[in-house]
């Protein structure tokens, strides 16, 4: 039996979720970005993070971090360069409740052992860093 998939942590769901041409009305054909592939997109070309960063923030292998993101520029090259309907939606995925929207690499120990890379309580716990010392 095969193990059953990891899900993939991201900060928040796109605010847009289709695009497409504006001068093509034939344009039917469409592609599905996965939410876990838009993520990683966010990640590593926005944001700027190296492939470990971004696994680490989704908390998944680098390797699959690596195989999203070919699939996923594959798909938006497929979009740009044959004027095709981009649609962002599906995937296994679980949203980050930490903070979303503003999803840091510090809160990445939240998720697990309820302390930041600094060694700080998280701020889930409403805990700071003064009640500590």
């Amino acid at each position: 039996m095969a193990r059953p998939r990891k899900r993939r942590r991201v900060c928040g769901l796109p605010h847009h979720k289709t695009f497409g041409p504006l001068n093509r009305i034939d344009a039917n054909e469409e592609i599905i970005l996965t939410v876990d592939e838009y993520e990683v997109i966010r990640l590593i070309d926005l944001e700027g993070l190296e492939q470990e960063e971004c696994a680490q923030r989704m908390e998944i292998a680098r390797s699959t971090v690596q195989r999203i993101y070919v699939g996923a520029k594959k798909k938006i090259a497929d979009f740009l360069v044959n004027g095709k309907i981009l649609k962002i939606e599906g995937g296994d995925y679980i949203v980050c409740d930490v903070n979303p929207g503003k999803c840091s690499p510090c809160y990445r120990g939240c998720h697990r052992h309820s302390r930041n890379r600094e060694g700080h309580k998280c701020e889930r716990n409403n805990i700071s860093d003064k009640e500590e010392e």
